[in-house]
């Protein structure tokens, strides 16, 4: 990955909170110069941590008229704070062994992710012999995953009926009921989703997956079981992580059927931001959880 930084046409420097960790921020204060004088006047260290000062619009004070980072134009890359720098990267940690991926609110983090061919699988970065072996619950949750890869990625399957085998691995029913309310209903942050979602009818239409969208689809619904299903080990709701993963699937699919002719580009958009306005807000996930155990009642 490789952020293409004036290129973005949903850039990570407008409309998100930029905490500092203290590490980065101590070696700001010692930037001299005219640019150190900008860059400390840029955050605000009035509450712990320290984050930038956002300007009109969510926009980081240091993200120039051309679409770059000026912090990166005068210091350099390696001098980005912690939470900059690992965007849109994300990691969970296991015993003795650390996991990491592409979130996808990011478009080209979605790009690369949808437009792979090959059946996602992991990939061993290093092996120091060292590594601690993994506890029973990790082992447990991470065996469930590969079996649910395993079905998730068995393409002699139409991709509607392989979402049905992972439900039908955890023993779990999505709900009936207004699913297109309770999306409407959580926080929202790009008056385009708002859009989307206004194509949506009452209740989730049947799943079908254009053939020329099932690899992709295949992708994003790998990309869910990986990132999801591990935070079982916090709560021990296998079937709601289960099903929040084909929930998402199920939905991104209706937004899909109702676009006209959508395509692979229309497709990695409404992933995009599926993305970054479920899986990066906290109350927006929690709500979702809590509407696959108990369906909320009509006003």
């Amino acid at each position: 990955f490789r952020c293409i930084a004036e290129r973005c046409r949903h850039s990570c420097c407008i409309g998100w909170e930029i905490d500092i960790d203290d590490e980065t921020r101590a070696y700001y204060q010692t930037v001299p110069g005219a640019f150190g004088k900008r860059l400390n006047q840029a955050i605000d260290d009035s509450a712990s941590p320290a984050h930038f000062r956002l300007l009109e619009g969510d926009r980081c004070p240091l993200l120039n008229p051309n679409g770059l980072c000026d912090l990166i134009c005068h210091l350099g890359e390696q001098h980005l704070c912690q939470i900059c720098a690992d965007h849109p990267r994300f990691r969970h940690f296991f015993t003795g062994r650390t996991e990491m991926g592409l979130g996808l609110c990011c478009e080209e983090a979605a790009r690369i992710a949808l437009s792979q061919t090959e059946k996602a699988h992991l990939l061993l970065l290093e092996e120091d012999g060292e590594a601690a072996p993994l506890s029973p619950e990790e082992e447990e949750v991470l065996a469930l995953r590969q079996e649910l890869l395993a079905l998730l990625q068995c393409r002699e399957m139409p991709f509607p009926k392989r979402l049905d085998a992972l439900l039908e691995a955890v023993s779990f029913s999505l709900p009936e009921g207004d699913w297109a309310a309770v999306y409407r209903s959580l926080e929202r942050l790009d008056p385009a989703w708002d859009d989307a979602l206004n194509t949506l009818p009452s209740s989730l239409p049947p799943c079908t997956c254009p053939a020329h969208l099932a690899l992709p689809m295949e992708q994003f619904a790998a990309y869910l079981l990986f990132r999801h299903l591990p935070k079982a080990l916090e709560d021990g709701d296998v079937q709601g992580w289960t099903a929040f993963c084909v929930l998402s699937a199920r939905m991104v699919l209706a937004l899909c059927a109702a676009k006209p002719h959508c395509t692979f580009a229309d497709l990695c958009e409404l992933v995009r931001m599926y993305s970054a306005e479920i899986e990066y807000s906290d109350e927006n996930m929690d709500a979702l959880l809590d509407a696959l155990w108990a369906f909320p009642e009509a006003p």
